[in-house]
């Protein structure tokens, strides 16, 4: 009955974290389309298990290429949902705000959140938000109206009345005026994740990282200041890196594995109700 009952446990926690990589998979499936979008991958890792050994007579085991002993564990658990940052492909858009970032690990900055959150996002499809203060001046903003940041960590505004808006392979915005005169407005802020296992995603496409304090770490231990990298692309959009074929595979192993923990249980508690009607 002790087994039966461990098996049962093993089972029931098990799917519980089945559950949490079926959630991680169709929120990659749902995401499939969202510019920029880096996937979620789930690993886990083996619960607290009990060593058992059977075999007293060490001769016995002579040659033995696995473990000795037998292991009872209780289940597994998700050990890490990492976020992959591998390339997504690039789309051809023509449009003067959208920006492509051509390497892996490289996010623009936004502004803080009201707690002074630093916030990062992949996602290069931009717009004009008119400047309140400054009547024919417009910040530029990502879809939810919060500014990305120029590498002095301000707003970067924008004539409103303008030819031609160029931004370079380095980031520099360079804008022809009415007059043809060429101004240099700003350079877009870069920053290089270094660990991206400690990014959180904050929801509308959008990164931030954990207390780093209560880790030990600075800002410095997981990013680099990167403004001036050679990386930035015009006119295109970086598409997501989900690749729904395997998304789909992964899908339908979870789910098998889930089935198989959810018949261990039927079975274990059809063996329960075998031996409790034993006279």
């Amino acid at each position: 009955m002790k087994n039966v009952n461990q098996s049962m446990i093993t089972s029931a926690v098990t799917m519980g974290q089945m559950q949490r990589k079926l959630d991680t998979v169709g929120n990659n499936l749902a995401n499939l389309n969202t510019t920029g979008y880096k996937r979620r991958d789930v690993s886990f890792s083996d619960l607290l298990f009990q060593q058992v050994n059977n075999q007293r007579d060490a001769h016995h085991e002579i040659g033995r290429t696995t473990p000795n002993g037998i292991r009872v564990g209780s289940g597994s658990a998700v050990g890490q949902t990492a976020v992959r940052m591998e390339q997504g492909a690039l789309r051809t858009t023509e449009r003067e705000l959208d920006i492509a970032l051509t390497e892996k690990g490289y996010l623009f900055e936004l502004a803080p959140a009201e707690d002074g959150t630093r916030r990062f996002t992949r996602d290069g499809a931009f717009y004009f938000s008119p400047n309140p203060d400054v009547d024919g001046e417009n910040f530029i903003v990502n879809q939810n109206g919060d500014y990305v940041l120029g590498s002095d960590g301000n707003p970067i505004a924008v004539p409103g009345h303008y030819e031609s808006l160029r931004i370079t392979d380095e980031g520099a915005i360079l804008v022809t005026l009415d007059n043809g005169e060429s101004v240099a407005v700003g350079e877009l802020q870069l920053v290089q994740v270094t660990k991206p296992q400690l990014l959180t995603s904050l929801g509308d496409n959008m990164y931030v990282f954990p207390n780093l304090e209560e880790l030990g770490l600075a800002f410095g231990d997981v990013l680099n200041e990167a403004a001036g990298a050679q990386v930035f692309s015009q006119g295109m959009l970086e598409q997501s890196n989900v690749d729904m074929g395997r998304e789909m595979t992964e899908m339908m192993l979870t789910q098998r594995n889930y089935q198989f923990n959810s018949r261990a249980i039927s079975i274990a508690d059809e063996m329960m109700g075998l031996v409790n009607t034993i006279r």
